[in-house]
């Protein structure tokens, strides 16, 4: 928490900080000028790249698959699309990255481990034994301990 209140005041000040600066070196005017470019260009991207995410998470479903990288590049793209609509160079910057694949997947990555992480945290917090965590002896049918964990039925698949 105290994170992301640092993070509220510490980034706008750096923001108006580096504006001031640009506009007193190109002045005012341009320097509302590349905001708003860098603003069009970002949205510009980010529909580009959206899209191209979204055809390749309907591939991954059309193949059977779960798109979950697709899922999280989704998210880093919504965060650069919204760094990119906030008026500012160094939010502008963090936008960006967002949007070129290299660093979208990297980023994408960084937040899958750390949600991997953190589901397994807190995983291991609610866990009755290690046994039940790591499936290592599959729970006995007379367990009272296990009795609504197990569905028995038959599967059949039809597309």
């Amino acid at each position: 928490m105290r994170f992301l209140l640092l993070l509220f005041i510490v980034i706008p000040v750096i923001e108006i900080t580096v504006l001031i600066n640009v506009g007193q070196a190109i002045g005012a005017w341009y320097t509302v000028g590349l905001v708003l470019l860098s603003a069009f260009i970002g949205v510009n991207m980010l529909r580009y790249q959206g899209l191209s995410t979204l055809a390749r998470a309907q591939q991954r479903m059309n193949e059977g698959q779960i798109p979950g990288n697709e899922m999280v590049e989704g998210i880093v793209l919504a965060v650069g699309g919204a760094l990119l609509l906030t008026p500012g160079f160094v939010t502008d910057v963090i936008g960006f990255l967002c949007l070129i694949p290299f660093t979208r997947q990297r980023f994408a990555r960084l937040l899958m481990s750390r949600f991997t992480i953190v589901a397994m945290s807190q995983r291991q917090g609610g866990a009755e034994s290690d046994d039940t965590l790591n499936h290592q002896q599959p729970p006995r049918h007379g367990d009272p301990k296990h009795s609504g964990d197990i569905i028995d039925g038959d599967f059949r698949r039809e597309d």
